[in-house]
């Protein structure tokens, strides 16, 4: 049985809600075992990973942030991002990235299912982004 860390940014208190409940629901009817660990904001989210990158076998990254007046939103998303990748790459585990970026607060209610759209769930992607990879192994030729 495959296990399975959530990180989630809980910032957005209800839209990470939503995000882990699709995602969770998901890893859970394909048989794998979920934890879930629970940082401040997804800047967090790259050292909550790093620490538990041995304990587990593949991770799903939460969260949301909403930009503002200012820059900040950028660096962060940026350097989180990049974390996250380096941090897949490095250790060959998969990361489904389901941190929402959103220019405000109804798109992000938009991409975690809070309000009726045709956008999909953020962590229903980022939780099928990682079943596909864990299940898809090399083929024989």
């Amino acid at each position: 049985m495959k296990r399975i860390l959530i990180v989630n940014a809980n910032y957005y208190d209800k839209i990470s809600r939503n995000l882990i409940s699709s995602s969770k629901k998901i890893l859970m009817h394909r048989k794998m075992k979920v934890n879930i660990f629970n940082v401040t904001g997804i800047y967090e989210i790259p050292i909550a990973i790093r620490k538990n990158i041995k304990k587990f076998d593949a991770f799903v990254a939460l969260g949301c942030v909403i930009k503002g007046k200012t820059p900040h939103f950028d660096f962060i998303c940026t350097s989180t991002f990049d974390a996250i990748l380096n941090l897949s790459i490095m250790y060959n585990k998969p990361i489904g990235n389901g941190i929402i970026t959103a220019l405000n607060l109804k798109q992000a209610k938009e991409r975690c299912g809070l309000v009726r759209s045709n956008k999909t769930n953020k962590g229903l992607e980022a939780a099928r982004a990682v079943i596909s990879i864990l299940n898809n192994g090399p083929k024989k030729i």
